[in-house]
């Protein structure tokens, strides 16, 4: 935690944010009757899940007798259009906006229209939260959200395929392995091609895994800003990401192959290694549940951290998961905060993982019995999520992942010699205003 932080200034960012506004479209889906209500009445913008932050919120505002009461309203399903959301009422000043659910790689870009985060709540809501939730909600050496849950990408097997390739799976594995595996027992791995955000996340985590960086000055404005894909690290990414698509090891809807297609991939014949979310474990067991998988699937699974790149350094899994923000113009900044420390409570924490699969950033709640019970993997996601690394921190996020979803899918067409140079060509020819996305 850093020891002093400095208030944000709203004005200094307002500009770019302001721009944004101009072009933004849309409106917020309300599922509460928002704020305004009364002067203790707060509006939490939620994500959509399957009710786990609506009835945090009900549990909050009964705990706080009378001090506050919790409304929700319903961000869009896309992390893209949440933020275009935010980002247009943000710039307005809208005094709604007490507390967001924001998504890790928009906390740069709206970091200057949040409220600072109290000295007593950053202590409070920091204790023993994993490494790689910090380095999300932290800009510029401050803590300027609170981790709420977070997330990874673990690596799935199955044992019967990695037995048959002779691999020992108490050992960190690389991404070499899994393609030689692969190859040999002549089965396919699940990853995911899409042109989408998860495109970038894979980018990221392997040229993080490698040591190195897509952006390397996260701080700088865009005209100046340096980008590490042209690097040994961004080659190495490009040669797995190329291998599986060259090689046609990713089955064939790689490059349409989103996180809910790798597992219908993984849960088939063809299955054999996977890099995916913890949602899998009771999506698979739903199935067998419900009869449409076997039993001996589930009992064929196992489960890793994510493969390593290079065999003497570890692996770097992706950030994923959600932060809380207070809105800057919100009327009730410290009733807000007050909320947000029960929001993340290690108890709402572990409740919200066993009911919605959203794990815990704080490694005490993963000592509640029921997580182990439902997830018997949440000791490997509990460790991934030490490690995991943020996607690139930079208030122009959304140019740079853009440009390497645009560049780097679909994967049969990436070339190490080519790609990394390309995608870097263009990314700074957008982020200078000589190219559009």
């Amino acid at each position: 935690m850093p020891t002093s932080r400095r208030t944000p200034n709203p004005v200094k960012n307002r500009p770019r944010a302001a721009a944004l506004a101009s072009i933004l479209m849309g409106t917020l889906l309300v599922t509460g009757c928002g704020s305004g209500e009364s002067e203790n009445t707060l509006t939490w913008y939620i994500n959509p899940d399957a009710g786990g932050q609506a009835a945090i919120a009900e549990k909050c505002t009964t705990e706080a007798d009378g001090r506050y009461r919790i409304e929700t309203s319903l961000l869009p399903s896309d992390a893209a259009s949440q933020r275009e959301q935010l980002a247009r009422r943000l710039a307005a000043g809208d005094s709604s906006l007490d507390i967001m659910s924001l998504d890790p790689p928009f906390v740069p870009e709206l970091a200057g229209f949040l409220a600072p985060v109290p000295d007593d709540v950053a202590e409070a809501t920091t204790e023993n939260v994993v490494e790689g939730a910090l380095a999300g909600a932290t800009w510029k050496d401050e803590l300027v959200t609170v981790p709420f849950w977070a997330n990874t990408q673990i690596l799935w097997y199955r044992k019967s395929v990695a037995e048959a390739a002779g691999m020992d799976m108490t050992k960190p594995v690389t991404w070499d392995q899994l393609i030689e595996a692969a190859e040999t027992q002549d089965k396919e791995l699940g990853v995911q091609g899409t042109q989408a955000e998860s495109m970038t996340v894979w980018v990221n985590a392997l040229i993080e895994s490698a040591g190195g960086s897509i952006v390397t000055n996260p701080e700088a404005p865009s005209d100046e800003i340096e980008l590490g894909l042209v690097s040994d690290a961004g080659r190495e990414a490009a040669r797995i990401i190329s291998t599986i698509g060259d090689e046609n090891l990713g089955g064939p809807g790689l490059a349409t192959q989103n996180e809910n297609a790798s597992l219908d991939l993984f849960q088939s014949d063809s299955g054999s290694f996977m890099v995916n979310y913890p949602f899998v474990w009771p999506a698979t067991v739903g199935a067998v549940e419900s009869g449409t998988l076997d039993q001996a699937l589930v009992e064929d699974i196992g489960w890793g951290v994510f493969p390593r790149v290079l065999d003497d350094e570890a692996a770097a899994p992706p950030l994923g998961g959600i932060n809380l923000g207070v809105g800057a113009e919100s009327d009730n900044p410290e009733l807000a905060y007050e909320a947000v420390q029960c929001i993340v409570s290690v108890e709402n924490q572990a409740e919200y993982f066993v009911t919605n699969g959203n794990p815990p950033s704080n490694t005490e709640a993963y000592e509640d019995p029921r997580i182990e019970e439902s997830f018997p993997m949440a000791p490997v996601i509990r460790d991934s999520l030490q490690d995991a690394a943020p996607r690139p921190q930079t208030p122009f996020y959304n140019e740079v992942s853009t440009g390497i979803q645009q560049l780097w899918a679909p994967p049969g067409a990436v070339n190490p010699d080519t790609t990394p140079e390309e995608s870097s060509d263009f990314i700074t020819a957008v982020l200078r205003g000589e190219r559009l996305l």
